[in-house]
This record gives C-alpha cells, structure tokens and sequence, in this order.
C-alpha cells in the first residue's frame, strides 16, 4: 500500500546543510497501527510529513499503492492529501473562527461534494467521536480533548486510507490520552494508522507495530513488512479537489465577523474615497438634472429660431479666434470696420425651408415640443367699449411714448434703448398644450380652446406689470399721459431723476380675478381700415363713427383664464402678458387675405388700389408734384381746408412712392408658406443638436444641388452658453474625481496591507487547509474572497453615507437656494462605485493572496 525506498530528506539554509532523514526504507501495510518513536530532533515528524505529503522528499521514491510519487505535481499531492490521508495535530489545528461542524465539514467541501451531503457526513463523523451534542460550537469553547476529537473526526471524515497522527495526546492529560489512543486503536482495524510519539509506554500499550528512528535512521521496526509479498493495490487516478468561491467565502466571511471593529474600521477608511466619488457624483448629476431641467425650459423661451435676415458674423468671429503671432514692437492695423461691413446681412429663404420640413415632418416631430411660424403681422385689438373712442391695445398705446425717432422720453430711457426692449405683450404661445400645462399653473379658468381666446399670463408673484395693463385696456390713454406730464413736471422741478423716482412710488392697485376674466376685446382685420366710398378706398382710423362702426362688428376676443409660471419652470421668462393661440394667428390671416381690398390688389399687380393709377417706377416721377394732377383734380384741391389738404398731400405723396409690395404689407397680407421666423422648441438639449444637423442636412442638400441662396444660416448663441455650462460642470466633476481618487487607491493599497498582516494571522490555518488538501489557488482563493468581501462592504457602506450625507446637502442647498434635490446620486454611478471598489481592494489583495499560497504548510503549521 504505502512503501518508502530509499527516502532522503535535507534542509538547505543558507550554507548549512541538515540531513533529516537518510536512505529511510519502510512499507506499511493497508490496516496496522504504527508507532514511530523517536526523541526531539529524530526526524519522525518530517518522516510523517513526507508520508502525509505536506514535505517533499530530496532523494528516493515514495509509491502509493505501488505507484512512484517522483512525477507528482502540487494537484497530485493536494488530491491525495484530500482523499487519501487524514492528520491528526498535537495542537488540534482547528481553525477558530469555525464550528465544530464547518471545521469537520471543510474536508468535504474540498472534495466538491455537496453541502447537503457533507454536512450529514460530517454530523455522522462527529457522533462516531462523541461529540454529536457540540456541533455548534467554536474551538474557544471546548476542552483539549474535545478539540482532538473534532481533529480525529475531521481526519475521518472523507474516510482516508491512512490517518497520520503527530503527538496526538500531547497536549491532553492521562485519562483523556487514553481515550484518544482507544479511539485510534479502533481506526486502525480497518486502516493504517501512523502515529508519532516519543512516549514509549502508549506505542507498547496501543500500537501493532513500533518504529525506532534515531538521527534520521530507522533504529528497529518491530514488525516489518515487505509490500513485494502483497499483490499492488488500486492505483486508479484520485479526482482533483476544489474549494468553491463560495467556500472561500464563507471562510472569509466567519474570519471576519471574529474581528468587527476592525472590520468596520477597514471598510470605513476603505469607504472614504468611494464617499468622495459618489458626492462629487451625486452633485455634479444633481446640477447635469438641474441645468438640463433648465435647458428645457429656456428652449420654451428661446427656441432654435431661424429669421428672415440674419448677420452673418463668422468672418469676423474667425478673425478674432484666429490672430497670429507678430512683432510687438510695431503697431498694426486691425480692419474691424471692413470686417464687420463684409459680415452683411444675409436672407434666409424659409419659403422653401418651410415646404422641405412639410414634406419631411417625421424627423422635425419626434425632435420637437413644437415648430411655430411667425408672421409679419400684429393684431390690431380695441376695448369693446368704445363710448370714449376707439381705444387701441394692440399695437400697445405705449409704442409711441417709446418710439425712439420721437419721443425725448425714449431716448432718456437706456432700457427702451436696449435690442431686447419691446412693449409688444400679446404673444402667439407655444402649441403643446401637454408642454404649457407642465410649465404653467393654471389660476382661474382654463387654456385657450378655441382662437377667440386668450389668457392673461401673470408672474409668480401673480403681478401684472403696467405694460400689460396697458395692453389690457384697464389703463387708459388719459392715464398715460397724465403720467408722462407729471413726470416731465417732477423732473423739471428737482432736475434729479432719482429724487423723481423716490417720490413717484405708490400703493400698486388690485385686481380680481373675476375682474381679470371678464375682459373682451376686438380683433379688426389690418384690411379693414379702408372702406370703399365713391368707388375710392378711403383709410377710416380718424373716423370716429366708421370706427365704432367696425369695431362693433369685429369678432370678440375673449380672456378665459388666468396663469402664471410654476416655481419649478426655471427657465420660463417671468413676465406679464396675453397669450394667444396660433389658430387666432391663422384666422386673422385668413380673413384677412380674403378681403375685397386684398382681393383688388391682388388680381391688379400693376395698379395702386388706393389712386386707380399704375404703380410709379420710376424714382424721378415716385417724388409726389402738382404736374401729376389733372384740372378736377386741381379745382377739388381749391376747395379744401388747410388740414384736408395737408392730410390729402400726405396720402398723395404716400401712394406716389408705393409698391406692389408696400400695398400688400400695409394692408396686412401675409401669405403662410412665407414666414418672417421659424421656431423650434425641441425637447431637450440633445434633440437640438438632432434639429441643428437636420438644418445643416437641408443646407448641405440645397448647396449640392447648387441652390446657394437657399442656405440657412443662424447662431445658436443659447446653445453655445448652456453648452459651455455644462463643459465646465463635466471638466470640473472629471478634475475632482481625479483628485479624490487617489483617496481610494490609497485606501485599497491599506486593506492590501490589512490583508498582507492577514496573511500573517492566519498561517496556521493556511497549513491546516493545504493539510486537509486545498489547492494553492484555493488558499488564494480564501484571501481573495476576503479582499472581496471588504471592497463590498467598503463600496456598500460608501454609498449609504452617501445618501445619508444627500438628505442634510439637499435641504441645506434648498434652504438657502431655494433648488431642491441637488445632489442625487444615479444607481447606476453607485453599482458602478461598487465594483470600482470591489476590484480596486480585489488587485490590492493579489500579492498578499499569492504569498499566502506559496507558503509551505510544514511551516505554517509550525507558526503560532
């Protein structure tokens, strides 16, 4: 069964050479209890080690059922350790931080078989030991004897060919001694047994055979045996053994939660960078929802807009961006002048831009709340009370107080200076009813349904300002005169236009909402100003009569709710105003191009409407002179007053001058396949960049089929700053990362280190697995799984102080921003931070996992 020949054993330290064993032949048979005995220093132990296959032999063979061991490999010797042979310690090598039964159980684990069946081999191994009613518990809370037991029922477990038992009684008193002896005594009758001992009185009293080694020499065998009698045994291949992850696990895990505070320590200072990361995360995805938020609703005040006419600002853009290096030490010119005159202004033709998105309509859609096309028309609304006059409010009565070419109060205003001033608060709103409902809370009444209603937009602090009370009619023309004179008077009087300003401020009136929704307008078609009398169009506006006239007959407009923005609608522009809906845009239009006046103009091209007469091309005869006058015409003009006659030279002239085209506009026609603008109110910053490549898709088409003046330019200018926004939020997020990151690889090179004094802890138990047959990869297997084990835990605890750390951030951020929700951290950034965690420590525990498999188990076993 079992037969060494010729086995030499020397240990090399250094220049020392030891011989622990020299030219030992002995053979055993398959069922015999032998004793080797020996003194301290006789080589008993290493000739059981080399037996048990923990230490290798220098010289010589060891054969196994008569097979040589000279081409073993690691599998080979940790299979047969596995299946083959079980060890019994003088100092029990148990590993503390498992019960008695996973202790015994361990075994079979290795061996791959199931838990189920395992755990029933194993409760059956320690009733054969008497310990059935101690499977719970731990080494620590069991007596020496005990403790061998489990050692001898873990030996037995996986029912080996040979127990290997070093000073098995060593360590216990007499009577308890005697009670292991018996236990061994019974083993061997149905296999070898090895012990080795140096108490002579147990190897007579137990053993069927003693074995005398001296100074690495066989000194007698009292029954020795000669293995070329017997028949060779099986020598069929013994399987592989393999510790599952999960046992690695396991192992790890109950080593763990033996050591909690410093456990929770590891984890805690392992967690810090993955706190780091994720809060850098959570705000920099927090402020990425809050701009993007934001982008969205911006888009719904300032959409992709393409215009009639834009600059074309590139060159000089280019110029600026591009300056080249020169010699400082002289002045040179920069042409800004003839840069900007060559930057003209470039038509954009959306005629056929317009009918290019009709006839592709599904890629505009899926990237759009909504497409809206302005026209070169304002509504011309009156009150429907018309007892004072016709009252106008729409165009804004304020428009002539801030018509810069008139009024001095104009130019003393910067504000009504500025580009983005208008007085226009009658605005076409956006058609998604779903988009406006999102963004606006409706406070009495509903949205528009139909086009003769509107809905008077307030701010959120649910004020109208006085523009919009203008517009609305519930400020009269009287009233704002009366407030430009008392101004002009207040600064004539200080001259000190603050002081003006201190002593003009006064209680804001009030209005209900009822108030609000009981207002009605006029909506007059542009065309309607020119009635035909005596076969002559004749402009009715300074008729007060014909006025009421054609005011009373004008379809109503009616206020039927009152809205304001939501507090959550960032990007909307808080101003007062009505809104209207496009269907009242197309309604007007409509009407109005089916007008007779239109009708006339249109089916005579050539001739003015307004004189009868052809159009003048010629600029010399475009200047209006007496010499154009027939003698009627001469002797009506001698009968007329002097204001008659001024108004009379005024039209006269006016109609001298005139065009095809300036009849058209000034009667209101507007043809819908040529808009002045084009918005689009994408759904998100993303699908603008979808709209932004199909514009230049269309250029690109219209350029190759040479159609050079139907290209589109615009400036996105919005797009270029939210853009650059939300770089600068990236680049800033990447760049604190960064730093921070260095915080978890410093981290996971610390539960490296932890893992590496480990190691060190846990040697013994290292020599206990690979005794009882684990794979070097198994052993780095256990130290993995507890690197694993606290990169999880690290990751896990990370991200719950992380969120817990959110909730003060947020409501901090709110209290004093008013932005709720911040911080927010995505789960899929935590999972991902999870994993970073767990492979970071998982690298950090490669070299001290890969010490741990290659150290030798004699030595590990050895160590304390």
């Amino acid at each position: 069964m079992l037969t060494l020949s010729h086995i030499t054993k020397i240990y090399q330290t250094g220049s020392l050479t030891q011989k622990a064993l020299d030219d030992i032949n002995l053979s055993f048979r398959s069922n015999e209890f032998v004793s080797i005995l020996g003194q301290s220093g006789s080589g008993k132990t290493t000739l059981l080690n080399i037996i048990g296959g923990l230490d290798q032999y220098t010289s010589g063979d060891l054969q196994i059922n008569g097979k040589s061991t000279k081409q073993f490999k690691d599998r080979n010797w940790d299979s047969y350790r596995n299946h083959s042979v079980g060890f019994v310690f003088q100092s029990y090598n148990l590993i503390p931080h498992q019960t008695a039964l996973s202790n015994v159980q361990l075994a079979l684990t290795l061996s791959g078989i199931s838990k189920k069946e395992s755990r029933q081999k194993a409760l059956k191994a320690l009733e054969m030991v008497g310990l059935k009613d101690h499977v719970d518990k731990r080494p620590s809370q069991m007596s020496g004897g005990q403790m061998q037991r489990i050692a001898i029922a873990r030996a037995l477990v996986n029912d080996p060919e040979i127990l290997l038992a070093d000073e098995p009684t060593g360590a216990l008193d007499s009577e308890t001694s005697v009670q292991i002896m018996e236990l061994l005594k019974d083993i061997a009758q149905d296999r070898l047994v090895i012990m080795v001992t140096h108490n002579p009185d147990l190897a007579e009293k137990y053993s069927t055979r003693i074995v005398k080694v001296k100074d690495g020499h066989i000194l007698s065998d009292s029954n020795p045996y000669d293995a070329s009698l017997d028949q060779q045994g099986d020598s069929a291949k013994a399987p592989k053994t393999k510790m599952s992850f999960l046992t690695a696990l396991s192992l790890s895990l109950n080593n763990l939660m033996t050591k909690k505070g410093r456990t929770i320590l590891t984890a805690f200072a392992g967690s810090i960078g993955i706190i780091g990361i994720a809060l850098i995360l959570s705000l920099s995805n927090g402020v990425q929802d809050y701009i993007g938020k934001m982008q969205e609703d911006i888009l719904t005040s300032y959409p992709l807009e393409i215009t009639q006419t834009s600059s074309n600002l590139s060159a000089l853009l280019d110029k600026q961006t591009n300056k080249k290096n020169k010699d400082l030490s002289k002045v040179y010119e920069d042409n800004q002048l003839s840069e900007m005159l060559k930057s003209d202004v470039q038509n954009n033709d959306l005629t056929s831009f317009k009918s290019y998105i009709e006839k592709h309509p599904s890629h505009y859609k899926k990237n759009t709340n909504a497409i809206q096309y302005a026209y070169p028309i304002t509504l011309q609304l009156y009150k429907t009370d018309t007892t004072d006059g016709a009252q106008a409010v729409s165009p804004s009565p304020l428009d002539v107080l801030f018509d810069q070419s008139q009024s001095p109060m104009a130019k003393q205003s910067p504000m009504a200076q500025s580009s983005l001033f208008s007085t226009n608060v009658w605005k076409e709103m956006i058609d998604n009813r779903n988009l406006l409902k999102s963004q606006y809370q409706v406070l009495k009444g509903h949205l528009p349904k139909s086009a003769n209603e509107v809905v008077i937009m307030v701010d959120q602090d649910n004020q109208l300002n006085d523009f919009a009370l203008y517009a609305l009619g519930l400020k009269s023309q009287a009233e704002l005169d009366k407030l430009v004179n008392k101004e002009k008077e207040s600064k004539a009087k200080s001259g000190d236009t603050k002081a003006s300003a201190k002593k003009s401020t006064k209680t804001s009136k009030t209005y209900s909402f009822n108030d609000l929704m009981a207002l009605e307008f006029k909506a007059v078609l542009p065309s309607a100003f020119y009635q035909k009398k005596d076969d002559q169009w004749v402009d009715i506006k300074d008729n007060a009569t014909a006025m009421k006239d054609l005011i009373t007959k004008a379809q109503t407009i009616k206020v039927v709710g009152i809205i304001k923005p939501k507090a959550d609608a960032k990007g909307i522009a808080n101003q007062s105003g009505i809104g209207y809906t496009k269907d009242l845009t197309a309604e007007i239009i409509d009407d109005n191009n089916q007008s007779q006046i239109i009708q006339e103009q249109v089916a005579q091209k050539g001739t003015n409407v307004f004189t009868k007469k052809a159009f003048i091309t010629d600029p010399k005869k475009q200047v209006f002179s007496a010499e154009q006058l027939s003698d009627e015409e001469k002797l009506q003009l001698s009968q007329m007053s002097p204001e008659e006659l001024t108004d009379y030279m005024n039209r006269m002239s006016e109609n001298a001058s005139a065009t095809y085209k300036d009849n058209l506009s000034k009667l209101g026609y507007v043809e819908l396949d040529k808009p002045s603008t084009i918005k689009f109110y994408p759904k998100s910053f993303k699908t603008k960049d979808d709209l932004k490549d199909l514009i230049q898709s269309y250029n690109s088409k219209v350029k190759k089929d040479k159609d050079y003046d139907k290209v589109l330019n615009y400036t996105d200018s919005v797009g270029l700053i939210m853009s650059s926004v939300t770089s600068i939020v990236t680049m800033i997020t990447y760049v604190l990362i960064a730093f921070v990151a260095i915080s978890l690889v410093v981290s996971s090179i610390m539960i490296g280190i932890i893992t590496y004094i480990s190691v060190l802890e846990r040697t013994k138990e290292i020599g206990i697995l690979r005794a009882m047959g684990a794979s070097k990869r198994d052993v780095s297997h256990v130290f993995n799984a507890e690197t694993v084990i606290e990169g999880i835990f690290a990751g896990v605890l990370g991200i719950a102080l992380t969120l817990l750390l959110n909730i003060p951030i947020n409501m901090i951020v709110k209290h004093l921003t008013g932005v709720s929700k911040i911080t927010a951290l995505p789960w899929q950034a935590a999972i991902i931070l999870i994993l970073i965690s767990t492979i970071l420590t998982l690298i950090a525990g490669i070299f001290p996992s890969r010490m741990a498999a290659k150290k030798d188990p004699v030595e590990a076993l050895r160590t304390e």
